[in-house]
């Protein structure tokens, strides 16, 4: 990958706002390309074949309309972020770093489980603050949970404050952590695949997970679906056990679960 942007100077305002408009469009565009993807070639197929899977119904064109907008906005904030990020990157503020032999290569799965898990940590207890809140929950989260039966299209779809409170995590862990930049966009990516997957709508992980001792942590659209509709559980994003330690885990998961596996 061709990396000779990191050398422009982005304190010029003009080649700032370049890579300002060039992220977020990027941005936007992985958004709608996967979700797209996976509402055309994977919930629509899941919906013919395995009726039982589906966990939201499909949702009117007013709400699809609203969370892409609402994603657009996010995706600009990303966008801003990532800038900022790489500036920070150049005046050598940040630990990503270019050259492979800088770190044992082992790190590198290293560095990748540690981000997932400080990432985890950080958006649980965000999570259960917005909805310790009510008056924070009407302002801010509530943009999110407007979408009650969520699409793959629920996955950006924040208020601006809540974009930035999310989003924030990322550049705070990179100025600590040493992390390979294949390591972020990687991690980057995960967090939009995994977020489409347990917004989408549609069951996708076999029954024999929940039997499986490292799959069954992961969260899916079951999971995921009960706290749109619940508010109160439920508050993981990519795994179940901060819900599991904090006995924040719906009661009626297994049964969803089950459901949504019956033949």
């Amino acid at each position: 990958m061709d990396l000779s942007f990191l050398e422009t100077d982005y304190t010029i305002p003009s080649e700032f706002l370049w890579l300002f408009f060039a992220l977020s469009v990027i941005i936007f565009g992985r958004y709608v390309l996967l979700s797209g993807a996976y509402q055309r070639f994977i919930y629509e197929r899941i919906a013919r074949m395995i009726p039982n899977r589906i966990i939201s119904q499909k949702y009117p064109r007013e709400q699809q309309i609203k969370e892409i907008t609402w994603s657009g906005i996010s995706s600009v904030l990303f966008g801003l972020i990532g800038v900022l990020m790489i500036m920070a990157w150049q005046a050598g503020w940040t630990q990503i770093y270019i050259d492979w032999n800088e770190m044992p290569l082992w790190y590198i799965p290293i560095s990748f489980v540690g981000a997932l898990f400080i990432h985890e940590t950080y958006y649980y207890w965000l999570h259960r603050w917005m909805h310790m809140y009510p008056k924070l929950y009407r302002k801010i989260h509530k943009v999110h949970h407007d979408s009650v039966s969520t699409s793959v299209w629920t996955s950006f779809s924040f208020h601006p404050i809540e974009s930035l409170l999310q989003a924030i995590i990322i550049p705070a862990m990179v100025f600590i952590i040493p992390m390979h930049w294949t390591v972020l966009m990687v991690l980057l990516i995960f967090m939009t695949i995994s977020a489409i997957i347990n917004h989408a709508g549609v069951e996708i992980y076999p029954a024999s997970w929940r039997e499986n001792k490292l799959m069954k942590w992961f969260i899916g659209s079951t999971h995921h679906d009960l706290h749109h509709r619940r508010f109160t559980k439920n508050f993981g994003l990519y795994f179940t056990f901060w819900d599991l330690w904090m006995d924040t885990e719906s009661a009626e998961f297994d049964e969803k679960w089950e459901g949504a596996h019956r033949e």
